[in-house]
Protein backbone atom coordinates (compact mmCIF):
# COMPACT_ATOMS: atom_id res chain seq x y z
CA UNK A 1 0.00 0.00 0.00
CA UNK A 2 2.76 2.42 1.03
CA UNK A 3 4.22 1.63 -2.12
CA UNK A 4 1.30 2.67 -4.37
CA UNK A 5 1.34 5.95 -2.60
CA UNK A 6 5.08 6.75 -2.84
CA UNK A 7 4.23 6.05 -7.18
CA UNK A 8 1.31 8.07 -6.98
CA UNK A 9 3.09 10.90 -5.81
CA UNK A 10 5.86 10.53 -7.79
CA UNK A 11 3.48 10.54 -10.78
CA UNK A 12 1.72 13.46 -9.73
CA UNK A 13 4.97 15.41 -9.31
CA UNK A 14 6.43 14.13 -12.90
CA UNK A 15 2.71 15.84 -14.56
CA UNK A 16 2.98 19.32 -12.40
CA UNK A 17 7.04 19.39 -13.53
CA UNK A 18 5.71 18.74 -17.09
CA UNK A 19 2.91 21.52 -16.95
CA UNK A 20 5.43 23.36 -15.66
CA UNK A 21 8.34 22.60 -18.23
CA UNK A 22 5.22 23.45 -21.06
CA UNK A 23 4.08 26.77 -19.76
CA UNK A 24 7.98 27.77 -19.60
CA UNK A 25 8.04 27.13 -23.86
CA UNK A 26 4.93 28.27 -24.05
CA UNK A 27 6.38 31.77 -22.50
CA UNK A 28 9.58 31.52 -24.08
CA UNK A 29 7.88 31.32 -27.67
CA UNK A 30 5.15 34.25 -27.00
CA UNK A 31 8.31 36.18 -25.50
CA UNK A 32 10.35 35.59 -28.98
CA UNK A 33 7.08 36.28 -30.91
CA UNK A 34 6.69 39.66 -29.47
CA UNK A 35 10.59 40.56 -29.30
CA UNK A 36 11.74 43.93 -30.46
CA UNK A 37 13.85 45.08 -32.65
CA UNK A 38 17.64 46.34 -32.35
CA UNK A 39 18.02 50.30 -32.17
CA UNK A 40 20.78 49.43 -34.41
CA UNK A 41 18.24 48.28 -37.15
CA UNK A 42 16.24 51.21 -36.58
CA UNK A 43 18.62 54.23 -36.20
CA UNK A 44 21.73 55.83 -37.42
CA UNK A 45 24.64 57.74 -35.21
CA UNK A 46 24.55 61.21 -36.59
CA UNK A 47 27.96 61.82 -38.02
CA UNK A 48 28.15 57.87 -38.97
CA UNK A 49 27.85 57.57 -42.78
CA UNK A 50 28.86 55.82 -45.96
CA UNK A 51 30.73 58.43 -48.50
CA UNK A 52 29.93 57.99 -51.69
CA UNK A 53 33.12 57.77 -54.33
CA UNK A 54 33.60 58.24 -58.18
CA UNK A 55 35.95 58.50 -60.93
CA UNK A 56 36.76 57.66 -64.51
CA UNK A 57 38.95 55.14 -65.96
CA UNK A 58 39.72 52.50 -68.48
CA UNK A 59 39.59 48.69 -68.84
CA UNK A 60 42.18 47.44 -70.80
CA UNK A 61 42.79 43.36 -72.06
CA UNK A 62 39.54 43.31 -73.82
CA UNK A 63 39.25 40.87 -76.33
CA UNK A 64 37.80 42.84 -79.33
CA UNK A 65 34.56 43.91 -77.20
CA UNK A 66 35.51 47.13 -76.22
CA UNK A 67 34.84 50.72 -77.73
CA UNK A 68 34.89 51.54 -81.09
CA UNK A 69 36.45 54.33 -83.05
CA UNK A 70 33.25 56.32 -82.58
CA UNK A 71 34.14 56.77 -79.20
CA UNK A 72 36.82 60.11 -79.01
CA UNK A 73 36.33 60.25 -75.07
CA UNK A 74 38.26 56.41 -75.41
CA UNK A 75 40.58 57.46 -78.10
CA UNK A 76 41.77 60.58 -76.66
CA UNK A 77 41.62 59.10 -73.41
CA UNK A 78 44.36 56.01 -74.58
CA UNK A 79 46.37 59.00 -76.38
CA UNK A 80 46.71 60.64 -73.34
CA UNK A 81 47.73 58.07 -71.21
CA UNK A 82 50.04 57.13 -73.42
CA UNK A 83 51.85 60.66 -73.97
CA UNK A 84 52.53 59.78 -70.11
CA UNK A 85 54.38 57.36 -70.63
CA UNK A 86 56.51 59.54 -73.43
CA UNK A 87 54.70 57.48 -76.30
CA UNK A 88 52.90 59.63 -79.28
CA UNK A 89 50.69 57.69 -81.38
CA UNK A 90 48.36 59.88 -83.63
CA UNK A 91 44.86 59.75 -82.98
CA UNK A 92 43.74 58.78 -86.15
CA UNK A 93 45.82 56.16 -85.96
CA UNK A 94 44.82 54.64 -82.97
CA UNK A 95 42.06 51.61 -82.65
CA UNK A 96 40.70 51.40 -79.49
CA UNK A 97 38.89 47.99 -79.62
CA UNK A 98 40.25 45.97 -76.69
CA UNK A 99 39.90 48.81 -74.41
CA UNK A 100 36.50 50.69 -72.86
CA UNK A 101 36.18 53.49 -71.00
CA UNK A 102 34.31 53.36 -67.52
CA UNK A 103 32.81 54.69 -64.67
CA UNK A 104 33.89 53.74 -61.34
CA UNK A 105 32.11 54.03 -58.23
CA UNK A 106 32.46 52.67 -54.46
CA UNK A 107 30.96 53.63 -51.14
CA UNK A 108 33.74 54.28 -48.60
CA UNK A 109 32.49 52.90 -45.63
CA UNK A 110 32.64 55.11 -41.22
CA UNK A 111 35.88 54.32 -40.09
CA UNK A 112 37.39 53.61 -43.02
CA UNK A 113 41.23 53.71 -42.29
CA UNK A 114 44.34 54.13 -45.26
CA UNK A 115 45.15 50.84 -46.15
CA UNK A 116 41.89 49.21 -46.72
CA UNK A 117 40.40 47.48 -49.52
CA UNK A 118 36.91 47.86 -50.53
CA UNK A 119 35.23 46.52 -53.78
CA UNK A 120 34.24 49.02 -57.27
CA UNK A 121 31.81 48.42 -59.37
CA UNK A 122 32.75 49.11 -62.78
CA UNK A 123 30.30 50.70 -65.80
CA UNK A 124 30.83 51.30 -69.39
CA UNK A 125 30.27 54.28 -70.53
CA UNK A 126 30.97 53.91 -73.94
CA UNK A 127 29.70 51.22 -77.26
CA UNK A 128 31.63 48.27 -75.59
CA UNK A 129 29.99 45.09 -75.75
CA UNK A 130 31.73 43.23 -72.84
CA UNK A 131 34.50 44.15 -69.91
CA UNK A 132 34.80 40.53 -69.71
CA UNK A 133 38.35 39.27 -69.43
CA UNK A 134 39.28 43.25 -68.88
CA UNK A 135 41.74 44.64 -66.13
CA UNK A 136 40.87 48.41 -64.61
CA UNK A 137 43.92 50.72 -64.83
CA UNK A 138 44.66 52.60 -61.46
CA UNK A 139 41.77 55.05 -61.06
CA UNK A 140 41.54 57.70 -58.26
CA UNK A 141 38.59 57.72 -56.48
CA UNK A 142 36.76 61.20 -55.00
CA UNK A 143 34.33 62.24 -53.23
CA UNK A 144 31.83 65.06 -54.17
CA UNK A 145 33.93 67.61 -53.31
CA UNK A 146 36.81 66.23 -55.01
CA UNK A 147 38.83 64.89 -52.33
CA UNK A 148 40.49 61.62 -53.57
CA UNK A 149 39.92 58.97 -50.99
CA UNK A 150 41.59 56.06 -52.87
CA UNK A 151 43.13 54.20 -56.14
CA UNK A 152 40.97 51.54 -57.91
CA UNK A 153 43.21 49.05 -59.63
CA UNK A 154 42.64 45.14 -60.63
CA UNK A 155 40.77 42.10 -63.00
CA UNK A 156 36.79 42.79 -63.56
CA UNK A 157 34.79 40.47 -62.58
CA UNK A 158 31.36 40.68 -64.39
CA UNK A 159 29.76 37.43 -63.83
CA UNK A 160 28.55 36.55 -67.62
CA UNK A 161 28.76 36.92 -71.30
CA UNK A 162 27.89 38.10 -74.00
CA UNK A 163 28.89 36.59 -77.78
CA UNK A 164 28.26 37.67 -81.29
CA UNK A 165 28.84 35.35 -83.70
CA UNK A 166 29.31 35.96 -87.74
CA UNK A 167 26.08 34.98 -88.67
CA UNK A 168 24.39 37.37 -86.34
CA UNK A 169 23.57 35.22 -83.56
CA UNK A 170 23.84 36.82 -79.89
CA UNK A 171 23.85 35.30 -76.51
CA UNK A 172 23.88 36.85 -73.70
CA UNK A 173 23.84 36.19 -69.98
CA UNK A 174 23.53 38.18 -67.00
CA UNK A 175 24.58 42.22 -67.93
CA UNK A 176 28.26 42.08 -68.69
CA UNK A 177 28.32 46.03 -69.33
CA UNK A 178 29.35 46.37 -65.58
CA UNK A 179 31.34 44.62 -63.57
CA UNK A 180 32.90 44.24 -59.89
CA UNK A 181 37.06 44.68 -58.76
CA UNK A 182 36.78 42.64 -55.67
CA UNK A 183 38.91 44.71 -52.94
CA UNK A 184 39.80 46.47 -56.34
CA UNK A 185 39.99 50.15 -54.03
CA UNK A 186 43.22 50.65 -51.66
CA UNK A 187 42.11 53.39 -49.17
CA UNK A 188 44.46 56.28 -48.87
CA UNK A 189 42.62 58.73 -46.97
CA UNK A 190 40.83 57.82 -43.08
CA UNK A 191 37.02 58.60 -43.78
CA UNK A 192 35.36 61.62 -42.27
CA UNK A 193 33.86 60.20 -39.44
CA UNK A 194 32.70 62.33 -36.63
CA UNK A 195 31.45 61.32 -33.13
CA UNK A 196 30.75 63.68 -30.39
CA UNK A 197 33.54 63.94 -27.66
CA UNK A 198 30.87 64.59 -24.92
CA UNK A 199 27.74 66.74 -25.01
CA UNK A 200 24.98 65.62 -26.96
CA UNK A 201 24.77 61.91 -28.94
CA UNK A 202 21.61 62.01 -31.89
CA UNK A 203 19.83 59.70 -32.94
CA UNK A 204 18.08 59.06 -36.53
CA UNK A 205 15.26 56.73 -37.32
CA UNK A 206 15.51 55.62 -40.54
CA UNK A 207 11.31 55.15 -40.66
CA UNK A 208 10.48 58.15 -38.90
CA UNK A 209 7.50 57.83 -36.25
CA UNK A 210 6.83 59.77 -32.97
CA UNK A 211 5.26 56.45 -30.98
CA UNK A 212 8.98 54.71 -32.11
CA UNK A 213 11.00 57.98 -30.90
CA UNK A 214 9.48 57.91 -27.38
CA UNK A 215 9.93 53.86 -27.42
CA UNK A 216 13.50 54.20 -28.11
CA UNK A 217 14.22 57.17 -25.63
CA UNK A 218 12.46 55.36 -23.30
CA UNK A 219 15.04 52.28 -23.28
CA UNK A 220 17.76 54.05 -23.17
CA UNK A 221 16.65 56.08 -20.15
CA UNK A 222 15.91 52.39 -18.61
CA UNK A 223 19.34 50.80 -20.01
CA UNK A 224 21.49 54.09 -18.27
CA UNK A 225 19.02 54.15 -15.13
CA UNK A 226 18.85 57.90 -15.47
CA UNK A 227 16.89 60.70 -18.20
CA UNK A 228 19.10 61.49 -20.19
CA UNK A 229 17.57 60.86 -23.56
CA UNK A 230 14.67 63.00 -25.05
CA UNK A 231 12.88 62.75 -28.55
CA UNK A 232 12.92 65.90 -30.31
CA UNK A 233 11.46 65.07 -33.31
CA UNK A 234 9.69 62.08 -35.37
CA UNK A 235 13.29 61.40 -36.55
CA UNK A 236 15.45 62.75 -34.11
CA UNK A 237 16.71 61.34 -30.20
CA UNK A 238 19.21 63.22 -28.39
CA UNK A 239 21.27 61.66 -25.69
CA UNK A 240 23.14 63.61 -23.00
CA UNK A 241 26.13 61.26 -22.74
CA UNK A 242 26.71 61.03 -18.91
CA UNK A 243 30.20 61.56 -17.33
CA UNK A 244 31.66 58.13 -17.84
CA UNK A 245 31.12 57.84 -21.51
CA UNK A 246 32.78 61.39 -22.09
CA UNK A 247 35.98 60.27 -23.44
CA UNK A 248 36.83 58.19 -26.59
CA UNK A 249 36.49 54.65 -25.38
CA UNK A 250 33.25 55.30 -23.40
CA UNK A 251 31.40 56.88 -26.69
CA UNK A 252 32.11 53.41 -28.40
CA UNK A 253 30.76 51.80 -24.86
CA UNK A 254 27.93 53.81 -24.86
CA UNK A 255 26.36 53.30 -28.62
CA UNK A 256 27.26 49.67 -28.42
CA UNK A 257 24.86 50.12 -25.57
CA UNK A 258 22.50 51.82 -27.13
CA UNK A 259 22.54 49.81 -30.36
CA UNK A 260 21.95 46.60 -28.78
CA UNK A 261 18.92 47.56 -27.00
CA UNK A 262 15.35 46.28 -28.52
CA UNK A 263 12.63 48.08 -28.90
CA UNK A 264 9.02 47.14 -30.52
CA UNK A 265 8.91 49.93 -33.39
CA UNK A 266 5.15 51.30 -34.32
CA UNK A 267 4.66 51.61 -38.11
CA UNK A 268 1.51 52.27 -40.15
CA UNK A 269 -0.70 50.48 -41.76
CA UNK A 270 -0.29 49.87 -45.17
CA UNK A 271 -1.31 47.68 -48.11
CA UNK A 272 1.83 48.09 -50.96
CA UNK A 273 0.30 46.58 -54.24
CA UNK A 274 3.11 46.50 -57.62
CA UNK A 275 0.03 46.37 -60.47
CA UNK A 276 3.20 45.04 -63.03
CA UNK A 277 3.84 41.79 -61.01
CA UNK A 278 0.89 41.11 -59.05
CA UNK A 279 2.26 41.39 -55.80
CA UNK A 280 0.46 42.70 -52.55
CA UNK A 281 1.70 42.87 -49.21
CA UNK A 282 -0.54 43.25 -46.06
CA UNK A 283 0.84 44.80 -43.00
CA UNK A 284 -0.14 43.49 -39.33
CA UNK A 285 -1.88 46.15 -38.60
CA UNK A 286 -4.23 46.34 -41.13
CA UNK A 287 -8.00 46.97 -39.68
CA UNK A 288 -11.59 46.27 -42.16
CA UNK A 289 -14.76 47.93 -41.13
CA UNK A 290 -18.04 46.01 -41.59
CA UNK A 291 -18.20 45.67 -45.46
CA UNK A 292 -19.78 42.91 -47.83
CA UNK A 293 -17.36 41.65 -50.49
CA UNK A 294 -18.52 40.74 -54.08
CA UNK A 295 -16.18 39.29 -56.73
CA UNK A 296 -17.31 38.25 -60.43
CA UNK A 297 -14.90 36.62 -63.31
CA UNK A 298 -15.27 38.44 -66.26
CA UNK A 299 -12.98 37.79 -69.37
CA UNK A 300 -12.94 39.43 -72.56
CA UNK A 301 -11.19 37.73 -74.98
CA UNK A 302 -10.67 39.32 -78.30
CA UNK A 303 -9.01 37.52 -81.48
CA UNK A 304 -8.00 38.55 -84.64
CA UNK A 305 -8.34 35.63 -87.54
CA UNK A 306 -6.55 36.04 -91.05
CA UNK A 307 -8.87 34.98 -93.66
CA UNK A 308 -7.72 34.50 -97.44
CA UNK A 309 -10.34 35.70 -99.57
CA UNK A 310 -10.10 34.53 -103.50
CA UNK A 311 -11.25 36.31 -106.55
CA UNK A 312 -13.07 34.84 -109.05
CA UNK A 313 -12.38 32.63 -112.06
CA UNK A 314 -11.45 35.34 -114.88
CA UNK A 315 -12.67 38.07 -112.70
CA UNK A 316 -8.92 39.96 -113.18
CA UNK A 317 -8.96 39.84 -109.11
CA UNK A 318 -6.33 39.33 -106.84
CA UNK A 319 -5.97 37.58 -103.74
CA UNK A 320 -6.04 39.34 -100.20
CA UNK A 321 -6.00 38.77 -96.82
CA UNK A 322 -8.86 40.33 -94.57
CA UNK A 323 -8.91 40.08 -90.67
CA UNK A 324 -11.78 38.82 -89.07
CA UNK A 325 -12.43 39.93 -85.48
CA UNK A 326 -13.88 37.56 -82.85
CA UNK A 327 -14.78 38.49 -79.24
CA UNK A 328 -15.66 35.87 -76.62
CA UNK A 329 -16.55 37.01 -73.29
CA UNK A 330 -17.20 35.06 -70.19
CA UNK A 331 -17.99 35.27 -66.87
CA UNK A 332 -17.07 32.35 -64.31
CA UNK A 333 -17.73 32.28 -60.43
CA UNK A 334 -20.68 31.71 -58.78
CA UNK A 335 -21.05 35.53 -57.19
CA UNK A 336 -20.37 34.84 -53.59
CA UNK A 337 -20.85 37.49 -51.41
CA UNK A 338 -18.20 37.16 -47.88
CA UNK A 339 -19.09 39.46 -45.12
CA UNK A 340 -16.36 41.03 -42.92
CA UNK A 341 -16.96 41.83 -39.61
CA UNK A 342 -16.29 45.34 -37.96
CA UNK A 343 -12.35 45.65 -37.01
CA UNK A 344 -11.87 42.54 -38.93
CA UNK A 345 -7.64 41.34 -39.07
CA UNK A 346 -5.68 40.57 -42.22
CA UNK A 347 -6.05 36.62 -41.40
CA UNK A 348 -10.08 37.21 -41.59
CA UNK A 349 -9.49 39.14 -44.95
CA UNK A 350 -6.71 36.39 -46.21
CA UNK A 351 -9.65 33.56 -45.40
CA UNK A 352 -12.62 35.41 -46.87
CA UNK A 353 -9.96 35.73 -50.26
CA UNK A 354 -9.59 32.64 -50.13
CA UNK A 355 -12.87 31.49 -49.64
CA UNK A 356 -13.61 33.24 -52.90
CA UNK A 357 -10.95 31.85 -54.45
CA UNK A 358 -9.87 35.09 -55.76
CA UNK A 359 -6.15 35.46 -57.63
CA UNK A 360 -3.43 38.27 -56.98
CA UNK A 361 -4.96 40.75 -59.95
CA UNK A 362 -7.99 40.07 -58.06
CA UNK A 363 -7.05 41.24 -54.77
CA UNK A 364 -5.35 44.37 -56.01
CA UNK A 365 -9.03 45.44 -56.99
CA UNK A 366 -10.63 44.29 -53.77
CA UNK A 367 -8.45 46.41 -51.95
CA UNK A 368 -8.97 49.12 -54.28
CA UNK A 369 -13.01 48.74 -54.08
CA UNK A 370 -12.48 48.34 -49.81
CA UNK A 371 -10.42 51.76 -49.44
CA UNK A 372 -13.09 53.83 -52.12
CA UNK A 373 -15.97 52.50 -49.88
CA UNK A 374 -13.99 53.68 -46.61
CA UNK A 375 -14.08 50.55 -45.41
CA UNK A 376 -9.71 49.80 -45.59
CA UNK A 377 -8.15 51.37 -42.44
CA UNK A 378 -4.86 52.06 -43.81
CA UNK A 379 -3.14 53.31 -46.08
CA UNK A 380 -3.18 52.13 -49.87
CA UNK A 381 0.04 52.34 -51.60
CA UNK A 382 0.33 51.15 -56.03
CA UNK A 383 3.66 51.05 -56.83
Amino acid sequence: MRNREIKAWRRRQLLQLSKALLLSACGVLHAAAFAGVRVKDLATVEGVRETPLVGYGLVVGLDGTGDGRNSMVTVRSVRNMLLRFNIEVPQERLVVRNVAAVMVTASLPPFARAGTRIDVTVSSMGDARSLEGGTLLMTPLTDHQGTVYGVAQGAVSIGGFNVETIGGERYRKNYSVVGRVPLGLLVERDAPTWLPQGGLLTLALKEPDFTSAMRVAAAIDSALGQKVSKALSASTITVAVPGEFQDEAGMVRLVATIEGLEVSPDQVARVVINERTGTVVVGKDVRLAEAAVSHGNLTIQVRAIPVISQPAAFSQGRTVVVPQTMTTVNENGKGSVMVMEGNATVSDLAQALNALKVTPRDMISIFQALKQAGALRADLIIM
